[in-house]
């Protein structure tokens, strides 16, 4: 049987407010969830038995893979095994607040439905993530969504609503550090703002722009606080922000045709080793 091919879009928080601590030590958000043009691929092919191989620095390939973790909780679901190979090729950054691994989980439960042919529905998969990850329930939908709850409370956009973020074109900037979330999570409602930086709502055509999880990650990252500040000083971007957790910070542009410009410009004032790629949301 030859490889079948799924693709893992990554995502950006076009807005996130943390609005409590829960009693299940989680936080409370409301977050405006757009998936992305820029995607991990998996290739799955019928085998003896499961494996998972990546060939990227840094991925796990034991019991502690989020994918596997995906596939051992089908199986328990199902009462199937799962007698699949599965080769991750990796294109999201790790540790970026893009959702990489999270998608690529989510991207593994909906794979298997079909090859397996088990008919779940997307909220059977999406109650599955969610044994994995707050975050994970999101990529089962892929497409614009607003997040509730913990992250497991997944709400698509009415398609009218929608239209007017499909195609919007972001510069995506990394330095070569990632940032863990729940480190970030762990001073959201106390986290006190940097002096000079800009922490507000910033509007676009189809509504504001915030991240509440700035002000934590920014005290222990400075770095991020300042590519925040150079962005918003840059003549062609009309708003700028980080994505999740980061350490990603995502530009908005006046005109996207800038974007290697503005690009080069960062690796010059700022980082020489800034990942950088201009995506869309769709």
């Amino acid at each position: 049987m030859s490889s079948i091919t799924w693709t893992a879009p990554a995502k950006v928080n076009l807005c996130l407010k943390v609005l409590a601590k829960r009693d299940d030590g989680f936080h409370e958000i409301e977050s405006l969830m757009a998936p992305l043009d820029l995607a991990d691929v998996l290739h799955f092919e019928k085998s003896d038995q499961y494996r998972l191989l990546c060939d990227a620095p840094g991925v796990p390939l034991n019991e502690s893979n989020l994918v596997t973790k995906a596939v051992r909780i089908f199986e328990r679901v199902s009462g199937r095994l799962c007698n699949w190979q599965i080769t991750l090729e990796k294109k999201v950054p790790h540790g970026a607040g893009l959702g990489g691994g999270s998608s690529d989980a989510a991207t593994a439960l909906l794979a298997l439905n079909e090859l397996e042919g088990t008919k779940f529905s997307n909220d059977q998969l999406s109650e599955m993530s969610a044994e994995i990850g707050s975050d994970i329930p999101f990529f089962i939908y892929r497409q614009i969504c607003m997040i509730k709850g913990r992250g497991e409370v997944v709400e698509p956009l009415d398609p009218a609503d929608a239209s007017g973020l499909l195609g919007t074109n972001i510069l995506l900037l990394k330095p070569s550090f990632g940032v863990s979330t729940p480190d970030a999570y762990k001073t959201c409602l106390t986290a006190e703002p940097l002096p000079d930086v800009d922490y507000e709502l910033q509007s676009m055509p189809w509504g504001s722009i915030v991240n509440d999880l700035e002000k934590p990650v920014f005290n222990k990252y400075l770095f991020l606080a300042e590519m925040k500040m150079w962005l918003l000083s840059q003549p062609e971007v009309n708003a700028a922000m980080m994505s999740g957790s980061g350490s990603t910070m995502m530009a908005f542009l006046s005109d996207s045709e800038l974007a290697d410009d503005l690009l080069a410009r960062a690796r010059h004032e700022l980082d020489p080793t800034l990942w950088g790629q201009l995506v869309s949301i769709v």
